[in-house]
């Protein structure tokens, strides 16, 4: 049958072993394609029941009593973050803060755990948070900041960096490497185990934003040897706006590291309330301060979830999704002016594919005000178009793409005169 019959869509539906948990989502509107889950997933229905008892029968009931069951969440939260998704064992990540909090924290553990290292490197097409993080410490120590071009025509292909173009910059002097998992914008996945090894070639730490890649992929952190890691957990992971972040310490060098917010809760013995700081030699050592306990909740239900669907079959999903989407943009959108900058192999892309078009700006506007479809824009002129393995059907997407080929080919969105939208 041919990917552009929609029964095709319906016939994989019919045979998703994930297709059940669609239900378990709350979808207002069953007539949206909502595309944009890499940037914000839906919300679980079991989630409103579990915030709905935390306040009633948790902080309600117990007000601060209920300390005694709340002062170690964001280990046992972590810790379901790390076998749900990670392929992390217990003790080694934190549910916490924000991923520009994490990345700040690990970044200057990094740089302690590495006296004398003056160079740290970056690229250009990581998340923006990041490579201000780096600019900013990068002035004020004094550091050599290197940030690889992987944007520019010919540079790096899809924006994915290589172990053969990260080579070319490494050098005894380095203190760490950081890259995304899955670039936030083209979709490129990084081989986490060939990198890590080779900056550990030259005493390098690694630190992985994994944001665009958790709960859509198998990263395997303990088995990949991965140092460091953060991420979020609103987008695959389906926690809500503003949900904690997390972040990963590898067992093995958590005792070497010092973070540079020493707070109170990674205070060895912390209600003795001591004079100086002692860190804790666990991955409490690493948490600043007094989790969110109603963010910890919704990471609870939402990873819960994952964790029994299976992100074996998840990331099987995400790959047959992507699969359909660069089938039907061949069919579709490669003769409407759109380009995929997404890799044809599975195992370079992550949950969501990359369109560029020189009125992507547009295209994704008009989308969502004439035909009911929701993807996101990356500046200069990128579309990115996601399928959210729990709560995307496939026939959602297929449906979604016969949208945006009907509006670009009639050119809708040149009715769209400007946008004052702030968030794309």
């Amino acid at each position: 049958m041919a990917i552009t019959d929609r029964q095709f869509a319906v016939d994989l539906d019919a045979k998703d072993p994930l297709a059940k948990y669609r239900e378990q989502f709350v979808i207002t509107d069953p007539t949206m394609c909502y595309l944009d889950g890499n940037s914000l997933g839906r919300l679980p229905k079991q989630t409103i029941k579990v915030i709905n008892d935390f306040l009633i029968d948790d902080w309600g009931a117990k007000v601060v009593e209920g300390w005694n069951d709340w002062i170690d969440q964001a280990q046992v939260t972590g810790d379901l973050i790390g076998r749900a998704t990670l392929g992390a064992a217990s003790g080694q990540v934190l549910a916490c803060d924000t991923t520009s909090v994490n990345f700040y924290q690990l970044v200057g553990a990094a740089l302690a755990a590495r006296p004398g290292r003056k160079t740290i490197i970056v690229d250009a097409a990581n998340f923006p948070t990041d490579r201000y993080i780096l600019q900013g410490l990068a002035k004020t120590h004094g550091l050599k900041l290197i940030t690889i071009d992987n944007e520019s025509p010919g540079s790096a292909e899809h924006e994915r960096i290589t172990p053969e173009i990260l080579e070319k910059y490494l050098s005894e002097d380095v203190a760490f490497v950081t890259l995304e998992v899955i670039q936030y914008r083209s979709g490129a996945r990084t081989d986490i185990k060939a990198i890590t090894d080779l900056a550990r070639k030259y005493g390098a730490l690694t630190i992985w934003d994994a944001s665009h890649a958790v709960g859509a992929i198998e990263m395997n952190f303990d088995a990949n040897g991965v140092d460091l890691a953060v991420g979020c957990t609103y987008k695959y992971g389906n926690s809500g706006p503003g949900a904690p972040a997390w972040l990963y310490v590898a067992k093995r060098i958590q005792k070497e590291l010092q973070t540079p917010i020493q707070g109170w809760f990674a205070q060895s013995n912390q209600f003795e309330m001591g004079s100086t700081f002692e860190k804790s030699g666990d991955i409490r050592g690493f948490q600043i301060a007094s989790p969110s306990l109603i963010g910890l909740k919704s990471i609870q239900s939402a990873f819960g979830m994952i964790e029994e669907a299976g992100i074996d079959a998840i990331a099987a999903k995400c790959a047959q999704g992507t699969e359909m989407m660069i089938g039907l943009y061949d069919a579709w959108l490669a003769d409407l002016g759109f380009t995929l900058n997404t890799s044809r192999n599975p195992k370079e892309r992550g949950g969501h594919i990359s369109l560029v078009h020189p009125e992507a700006k547009r295209i994704s506007v008009a989308l969502r005000q004439f035909a009911n479809v929701i993807p996101d824009y990356r500046v200069p002129d990128s579309i990115r178009l996601a399928i959210a393995p729990l709560p995307t059907s496939y026939l959602e997407v297929w449906d979604g793409f016969e949208r945006i080929r009907d509006l670009v080919s009639t050119r809708q969105y040149e009715k769209i005169q400007a946008n004052e939208m702030r968030v794309t």
